[in-house]
């Protein structure tokens, strides 16, 4: 049985296992003989970055994605200490704070044989690190263990939990410490690591996360003031692996083909449409998702004189046809299009048309709800199914989004609140922020109405980028969005009788909004209109909160569950 408390002793500096007993082998490090250069340091440091260390949501924990009709351990309220995804954020989280409190601990024996200079930017990208997995925690597990030490056995077993009140207060600290070490930047030739900006953005991200909206405005406006990051001109280009290290990128876990670090090959096959060789299409943008996007005037497509249901990527923010797929539009080398009838579809490359796969009417699992996504998906997946675009983890809109959101929860509405929302969606519409006729520039005073703005701002730009699960923890909506029900397309039979012989598609109409801004289709369910995919559930009683893992309970007395588990 394998307990926490065995990386809070204990520090492995490489994924793989020795295969022999030699003690101290020279391809992996002791903490007894090691940290005496700046290389073994190096060594140490560069696996407290490894991908699996640096985790994100899932939009599918959202009302944002839908695997056809599967629900998930959070969409259908099944999650138990016993969950793998429960165990694995944990134990990944205590070993990296492991490995990063062995780092700092070895520091002072390292003095006079290391450069001052150097062994303050060690310690700091060990405090970065450390920092980030405490906040993961927090977020996710509220109260847990808590040390910045390597614990004696003795003492390892009897750990109880320190209140995440205390715990932020540490990892402020450690945040601090980092963004006055580290450097702003780096030169081109650098491997690029942890910044004076990524402390100050990931500090402002869990400042928010907890409420605490005087500190999270304070480092996100730090961090801009860095002049070093701008937004990239290009938001559909920005996630694609041809756009390496962008302006905008403020931190990242890089990949590599040739390394075989790549983009997960199951991802890539559950996001890449049926017709493209390998594709599945079975992660699809919801229903829900595809109606937050405004209209080009700003307005919701309940309210906007611009949305049509018969062309609903018509007028739409610009972010949302390069976020999901446009009906009759070239994607992967073929004409994309789920309507019943089409059963061929144009291989734009060749000329030639080719049996549709993408449409229900010819493949029983093709897209549930008739969306596929867009956003990241690259010609160059579809032949190997390798593709190595930057793991983005931290950017500037975000820090420009949570200084608005920030400053709107201060109700200290000033014209910076605006400017920083209105640099991101100008973006979107490519141009700047100052040609406000070429875009729907916010322009609102109101609290309320900023609050209202900046949450579907946030939702058109982050998807799939494991932002809105805790966005949706954060302002406490979990409790209404993902207690709806998903909904699809009728079968195609019923496709043609009820919508299509109406003269509409795909939508039958346009559905009501609550005063979240959230779509609701039962009134299209009740006639029959459209097809029940999964009904979510999500108890607010307990689901703010994750259990903790159970073999830690059984291995520690002094660790209490968390409410409702």
């Amino acid at each position: 049985m394998k307990y926490i408390i065995a990386f809070l002793f204990l520090s492995l500096f490489f994924g793989t296992a020795c295969t022999d007993l030699n003690i101290n082998p020279l391809s992996q490090g002791s903490s007894a003989s090691w940290y005496s250069n700046e290389t073994e340091f190096t060594m140490a440091l560069n696996d407290c970055y490894r991908e699996v260390f640096w985790p994100k949501d899932d939009d599918l924990w959202t009302d944002d994605v839908i695997y056809r009709a599967n629900l998930n351990e959070i969409t259908g309220n099944t999650m138990t200490g016993q969950s793998g995804t429960v165990t694995t954020m944990w134990l990944n989280s205590y070993k990296s704070i492991s490995r990063c409190n062995t780092i700092i601990a070895s520091i002072p024996k390292a003095t006079g044989k290391i450069s001052t200079a150097k062994l303050d930017q060690y310690a700091a990208e060990a405090r970065f690190c450390r920092a980030c997995r405490y906040s993961d925690l927090i977020r996710h597990f509220g109260d847990v263990i808590y040390t910045t030490r390597v614990l004696p056995l003795d003492s390892a077993f009897m750990v109880s939990k320190t209140p995440k009140a205390d715990i932020l207060k540490g990892i402020y600290a450690d945040l601090d410490f980092a963004a006055s070490k580290l450097p702003a930047s780096y030169s081109a030739s650098t491997v690029k690591r942890a910044t004076k900006g990524a402390a100050l953005a990931y500090k402002a991200r869990i400042a928010l996360c907890m409420g605490d909206y005087t500190t999270a405005r304070d480092a996100a406006k730090a961090c801009m003031d860095l002049g070093v990051y701008t937004l990239y001109p290009d938001f559909g280009k920005l996630f694609l692996p041809t756009t390496k290290n962008a302006v905008e990128t403020i931190f990242m876990t890089p990949r590599s083909v040739a390394l075989n670090v790549i983009l997960d090959v199951a991802f890539i096959q559950n996001t890449t449409t049926r017709t493209a060789p390998n594709g599945w299409c079975a992660y699809n943008p919801s229903w829900d998702f595809f109606c937050s996007f405004l209209c080009t005037d700003g307005k919701t497509i309940d309210k906007s004189p611009l949305y049509n249901p018969r062309l609903p990527f018509k007028n739409r923010d610009p972010r949302c046809t390069k976020t999901i797929v446009e009906f009759g539009t070239a994607h992967l080398g073929f004409i994309y299009q789920p309507h019943p009838d089409s059963t061929k579809v144009l291989n734009v490359n060749t000329g030639k048309y080719v049996t549709n796969m993408d449409t229900r009417s010819y493949t029983q699992y093709a897209s549930y709800n008739g969306l596929a996504c867009k956003k990241g998906v690259d010609i160059d997946w579809i032949d190997d199914l390798k593709s190595d675009p930057d793991r983005i983890l931290m950017r500037y809109a975000d820090v420009l989004l949570m200084y608005a959101e920030a400053k709107i929860e201060l109700n200290e509405i000033d014209q910076t609140v605006r400017d920083a929302m209105n640099m991101v969606r100008a973006r979107a519409y490519g141009v700047d922020k100052s040609a406000i006729s070429s875009y729907p520039a916010i322009t609102e005073t109101d609290q309320a109405s900023l609050r209202r703005i900046l949450r579907l701002e946030r939702r058109m730009e982050f998807y799939n980028e494991g932002l809105r699960y805790q966005d949706i923890i954060r302002w406490k909506i979990a409790e209404i969005v993902l207690n709806k029900t998903s909904y699809g397309m009728l079968d195609p039979a019923d496709q043609r009788a009820k919508i299509i012989s109406k003269g509409l598609w795909f939508f039958p109409g346009i559905p009501n909004f609550d005063n979240q801004d959230i779509p609701d289709f039962t009134a299209w369910y009740t006639a029959g209109l459209t097809k029940l995919l999964t009904p979510k559930t999500f108890d607010k009683n307990r689901q703010y909160l994750w259990p903790l893992p159970t073999t830690e309970l059984l291995g520690n007395k002094n660790l209490a569950q968390n409410p409702g588990y």
